[in-house]
């Protein structure tokens, strides 16, 4: 296992991290624990929850592990978990309100069954609250030691930004880190939200690195997905639905362009995938999603795996994002250049 900073931060971590999403939902309770002890027997450090998954009972199951555990394993893993989103019927449990934060960490802290969170992620962009509310609460997270760090999730460029802005003008605890979707069929944030954070030193933790599943290989064209599968069990499922990706031509380049370097590594499609995404820029961990150990063990094999420079231009070439000429294409991109008048 390789160990990088966590965003601008001091703190060390695996660079392939552990997200438990599936925890208490598709893998059940014995099945969870394995895929923890798994992790860290390979070396893996960070773990990462939310108060709402699986209507938290994936932290619930972490916090059995971690009490069932003895010191020495337990204190390599640096914990993170997340709030935004409902988590009652009130109006006020969600968002990113002083009020829904303090209610939500406290909550996470009780079913993990620790005194603090080493990070602490605000789950995605709430419009009603200031932003200086959000920073301000973190921030007081931070210096009474509840927290280690704060971290960003699914924000645009934009949102990026303006939190790094309104806690540093003030003083206050930035945002060490930034959680958004990243993998060969999703790199629309390589237009604003990774030089933003390159730029800001926010360190990245792609979540989805294998597109829900498209990047194993395990998905054909004009063959819906059937059986134990995401998209078997649900082919309308979220950003990976297979009827918007299959229709789509780079899909298929994507994945034959995977096939091929697999086949040359003696590796497996999902190793080589994983590998891409490891090495871009601002990259400081990528989140494996697993339902058996088996495809976490898979997962895990990409560690050491580099791609060559041939190798990462093919995928790049297969994956290029599909964009009109302005501001992302050709002519942004030569406006954008050192020459451009």
């Amino acid at each position: 296992m390789e160990y990088r900073r966590l965003g601008r931060s001091g703190c060390l971590v695996s660079s392939y991290a552990l997200g438990t999403m599936t925890f208490g939902a598709e893998s059940d309770e014995a099945t969870s624990q394995q895929i923890l002890d798994t992790f860290v027997e390979a070396g893996g450090t960070l773990v990462d929850t939310a108060d709402v998954y699986a209507d938290g009972r994936s932290e619930l199951i972490i916090g059995a592990w971690l009490a069932d555990r003895p010191p020495d394993v337990t204190e390599r893993v640096v914990l993170a978990s997340k709030a935004r989103y409902p988590t009652g019927v009130d109006r006020n449990d969600a968002g990113l309100s002083r009020r829904h934060l303090r209610r939500a960490l406290e909550a996470s802290l009780l079913r993990l069954g620790v005194e603090r969170l080493d990070l602490y992620q605000v789950h995605g962009w709430d419009p009603l609250t200031p932003l200086e509310e959000t920073v301000a609460f973190l921030d007081s997270a931070v210096q009474d030691g509840t927290i280690g760090y704060w971290g960003l999730s699914n924000y645009t460029g934009w949102q990026v930004v303006a939190a790094d802005a309104v806690a540093r003008s003030a003083g206050l605890a930035a945002p060490v880190t930034m959680q958004p979707q990243y993998n060969l069929l999703a790199r629309e944030i390589e237009w604003e939200i990774l030089p933003a954070c390159e730029h800001l030193g926010i360190g990245l933790l792609p979540w989805s690195p294998l597109g829900g599943g498209w990047l194993t290989g395990k998905y054909r064209a004009e063959q819906r997905p059937e059986g134990p599968t995401r998209l078997g069990e649900n082919p309308s499922r979220g950003v990976e639905a297979y009827d918007s990706r299959a229709v789509r031509e780079q899909t298929w380049s994507v994945l034959g362009a995977l096939e091929r370097i697999a086949g040359l590594r003696a590796a497996s499609v999902a190793q080589v995938a994983l590998a891409w995404v490891h090495d871009r820029p601002a990259v400081s961990s990528v989140i494996l999603g697993a339902r058996t150990v088996t495809q976490l063990r898979d997962n895990l094999n990409a560690t050491g795996l580099h791609l060559d420079e041939d190798e990462t231009r093919r995928l790049d070439e297969a994956s290029e994002p599909v964009c009109d000429e302005y501001p992302y294409g050709r002519i942004g991109r030569e406006m954008r250049s050192r020459g451009a008048p």
